[in-house]
């Protein structure tokens, strides 16, 4: 089977090239380092610690655990890879020059050898559920420890690797340690062939998130510069289809709420335009994050159209719709707000992180919501009763805290294949 796929891989080799070289025309930032795509100019290393973040959520994940490797091995330098231009960006602003970042290769075999033989790494930590048979093989036959940091499998991903389980099986034969974030998760990967010896679980290193401790105070000095005394809410990483149900749901509660401002926050910035052109059409009176204009009582929205400010969106915020959730995407990162104490609403398509939304509201740290009219509702509920918004907040912060210690839990499971 290995075979077809990596022949499979060189038939793909042409229409990706055109792909890219296409979307880097239409989105400047895809040209970044588009060579690194192809296995070419990577940075020579003498050996890595090489941690894998798809994109920009899995880059903040991963940030604790890479102060820690800098912290507890200065010896080794910290590779980052990313697959998306966001993700990139996100290392940059977070790391700066601590690491060095790189694009993951294409898994043509070719482009895999030679990223291997640059940047030569002693161990490979790749964060959540990215399975890359050959990159895989690659750690295997070159002995090079592989973890699988905070890894799921969604119970609806399963049927689609069992289609592969040959392949997926050899993948995961290669000495894989898988830390799991759950027993569930734990056993799937058993199912798919992992080993049950070399898998534990140690809870989602996303819980031990690092926020600064200025970051609320920056959220409110923001507040008091840009809105006054207004009651906010905030739309964050909303996606296509989203935005629109969204501003209708803001026009429905300005009927009740006539002072109330939406924060509205795209989740790509390669589609701040058409969001921005959806607000013209719309008739929005908007002020954009970019402009650096204060908003009137006239402002409708507050248009986030850069990247990396989320967090001191949501510490400006009163409740936090965590988006990618009214429409299929999965969702996203409910622990950002939960740090920061904000009450927080999701939509129902949560699978990217099932078990932490169904955590959060079994134990009343977050309100679910079927559609854009319960959206309204809810919001206005939590408007009205300020004191149900604060304990929102407050269970949140809590289930935050008590399920810290993943990071300390990996730590110590990679020490051994570090020093080996």
């Amino acid at each position: 089977m290995r075979f077809f796929y990596n022949l499979f891989t060189y038939v793909l080799l042409i229409p990706y090239t055109v792909y890219w070289f296409l979307r880097s025309f239409s989105n400047k930032s895809y040209r970044h380092k588009l060579q690194h795509r192809f296995g070419i100019g990577y940075p020579r290393l003498e050996a890595s610690l090489w941690v894998h973040a798809v994109s920009v959520g899995e880059v903040v994940a991963a940030t604790p655990l890479i102060r820690a490797l800098r912290k507890n091995y200065p010896a080794y330098e910290v590779l980052v890879t990313t697959v998306t231009p966001t993700g990139a960006a996100r290392v940059e602003s977070l790391l700066g020059t601590e690491v060095s970042h790189a694009y993951i290769p294409f898994e043509n075999p070719d482009a895999v050898y030679r990223f291997f033989a640059a940047t030569r790494p002693k161990i490979a930590m790749i964060m959540e559920t990215e399975i890359w048979p050959n990159l895989y093989h690659g750690c295997g036959i070159r002995n090079i420890p592989l973890v699988l940091v905070s890894a799921r499998i969604s119970p609806r991903s399963m049927n689609s690797y069992r289609r592969l389980l040959p392949l997926f099986r050899e993948t995961l034969s290669h000495g894989i340690v898988i830390a799991a974030q759950s027993e569930a998760d734990a056993e799937r990967f058993i199912s798919l062939g992992a080993s049950a010896a070399r898998t534990q679980v140690i809870g989602n290193i996303k819980f031990d998130m690092e926020i600064p401790v200025e970051l609320a105070e920056q959220g409110r000095g923001f507040r008091r510069r840009f809105f006054a005394s207004r009651p906010v809410w905030i739309a964050a990483s909303t996606h296509e289809g989203e935005e629109q149900l969204v501003i209708d749901t803001h026009r429905e509660l300005l009927k009740a709420h006539a002072d109330l401002l939406l924060i509205l926050v795209p989740r790509h910035p390669q589609r701040f335009d058409a969001v921005r052109q959806l607000l013209d059409k719309k008739g929005v009176t908007y002020v954009s994050r970019t402009s650096a204009v204060q908003c009137d009582s006239a402002t409708e929205v507050f248009f986030g159209d850069t990247m990396g400010e989320v967090l001191l969106f949501y510490g400006a915020s009163d409740i936090a719709f965590v988006a990618g959730s009214l429409v299929a995407v999965g969702g996203h990162n409910m622990l950002e707000p939960a740090a920061l104490g904000v009450p927080i609403i999701t939509g129902p398509h949560v699978f990217n992180a099932q078990e932490i939304a169904d955590r959060f509201v079994a134990e009343g740290a977050c309100r679910m919501v079927a559609d854009a009219a319960e959206l309204k509702n809810v919001v206005d509920a939590l408007l009205r009763n300020p004191e149900d918004a604060r304990q929102l907040g407050e269970n949140g912060r809590h289930i935050l805290e008590t399920n810290r210690g993943a990071l300390s839990r990996l730590m110590v499971l990679i020490e051994p294949l570090i020093e080996s």
